[in-house]
């Protein structure tokens, strides 16, 4: 019998020191756990895939749902500063004591009659906050897939809907090389006979084909939905229904109307089990928050905070920040893994940085900051270096922050982005109320 572990902590690293040797990573295993806890979800279940913009889309959807009356469940990974971050029920993180009976559920099913069921850290804690949605009297569960679709965890669950959210090269050796190979990995979230929600307006052939060989009921951006806007409002479209006279999303970006759009696809799927109306829509929009997300922090300087971490979430963040309007000088605190396609990244947002402040992360798989300044400094040379840019290395972010707030005029902008480790590190205590130190002169 295992010793009794009494924190989330404890439990944490219990799942970190498991380690499964040469594991197989179907679901077979998952599934066995599942099945001796008898998981199952008594409420529509709505699974969000995809590269980017999975996040967001869950917010939103949990948003709506709440306004509509609806007690909504979430389960998002990975947090920004505390693991309860990754499960909100009705819009509150839980509470780390609430996950301790959920997670002893798990080791007694993993460990049941001696037969060892090897897991993941990711497995078990997954399985863990699946048991305490499904045990916490829902309206509605929306669980966010991590790495793929296919093979991850949260895919023990048969979803009423799925939405695949936009598809980019990101976990190549997970995935597979290309938006194709990917594409199919993330299909494995879809169901005979139910509704997928497909919002890239660009989506891969494979997930195309996917949803028609197992014969799902395939809603398709552009074809079965759409959106329309001019700068002070914006009108969806879906099979059935129509809503015109939107305000833009609370969350910030050009990107997100793409989400929005894929949420009230989502709702319109499943209308006869989770109704919302027009007013629900409109003021669960309004009202969505989501930390790291194009999130700007009010203060001189004004600080944003992205946790855009591959080409295609880097470049949503480029256009974004351009359309932020002039700012005398903007500075970069960049920390990333070292698995990423950092080149692109630099390249896409290296011209409207005046100075970058690279970081290390506290993990392993992060690139050191030294190395992140070493391949910015090879893109100089090849680009021919036609402006001087000032480059500083740093061991956490919270002191890279430090050093651009004390480098930056009133006027100037802070961004920090790379992974959720940069915006997370600066987030530790709270968000940054900058206040740039000419000021008090």
């Amino acid at each position: 019998m295992h010793t009794k572990i009494h924190t989330l902590e404890g439990w944490l690293s219990h799942c970190e020191h498991l380690h499964p040797q040469n594991i197989d990573m179907g679901l077979e295993r998952v599934r066995e756990v599942a099945t001796r806890m008898d998981l199952r979800f008594d409420c529509p279940v709505i699974t969000v895939a995809g590269t980017n913009g999975k996040g967001s889309t869950c917010a939103m959807l949990e948003a709506v749902a709440q306004q509509a009356g609806f007690r909504a469940g979430v389960y998002t990974s990975p947090h920004l500063v505390h693991f309860e971050e990754r499960c909100r029920v009705h819009g509150e993180a839980v509470n780390a004591s609430d996950l301790i009976a959920h997670f002893e559920a798990v080791e007694s099913a993993r460990t049941q009659n001696g037969n060892d069921v090897s897991l993941t850290y990711f497995e078990f804690t997954t399985l863990a906050i699946l048991r305490l949605l499904s045990h916490s009297l829902l309206d509605v569960a929306i669980l966010e897939v991590g790495l793929g679709g296919r093979l991850d965890a949260t895919n023990v669950i048969d979803a009423d809907c799925a939405i695949i959210t936009s598809i980019d090269i990101d976990h190549t050796e997970y995935l597979g090389p290309d938006r194709e190979s990917i594409g199919r990995e993330k299909a494995g979230i879809m169901r005979t006979g139910r509704p997928v929600v497909v919002s890239d307006p660009m989506a891969p052939q494979s997930v195309i084909d996917h949803a028609r060989e197992i014969g799902a009921d395939l809603w398709r951006f552009g074809h079965d939905f759409n959106f329309s806007g001019d700068k002070q409002q914006w009108s969806w479209a879906g099979r059935g229904r129509r809503y015109a006279g939107l305000a833009y999303p609370a969350l910030r970006g050009a990107n997100q109307l793409v989400n929005a759009s894929g949420v009230l696809a989502a709702f319109e799927a499943l209308r006869t089990r989770l109704p919302v109306t027009a007013q629900a829509v409109r003021n669960g929009l309004a009202l969505v928050e989501l930390p790291g997300r194009f999130q700007i922090v009010p203060g001189q300087p004004t600080l944003v905070l992205d946790v855009a971490h591959n080409p295609h979430s880097v470049a949503a963040l480029t256009a974004n920040l351009d359309a932020m309007g002039y700012f005398p000088a903007t500075h970069a605190v960049f920390g990333a893994m070292a698995d990423k396609d950092l080149a692109p990244m630099l390249a896409k947002v290296g011209p409207l940085v005046d100075h970058w402040y690279f970081t290390d992360l506290p993990t392993p798989r992060a690139e050191t900051g030294a190395v992140l300044q070493q391949k910015w400094n090879a893109l100089q040379m090849v680009s021919g270096g036609r402006r001087q840019v000032g480059t500083s290395v740093h061991a956490d972010p919270q002191q890279a922050l430090q050093a651009a707030v004390a480098a930056a005029d009133p006027a100037d902008r802070i961004v920090v982005f790379g992974s959720f480790y940069t915006v997370g590190g600066v987030l530790i205590d709270g968000i940054p109320r900058l206040h740039a130190k000419h000021l008090d002169a």
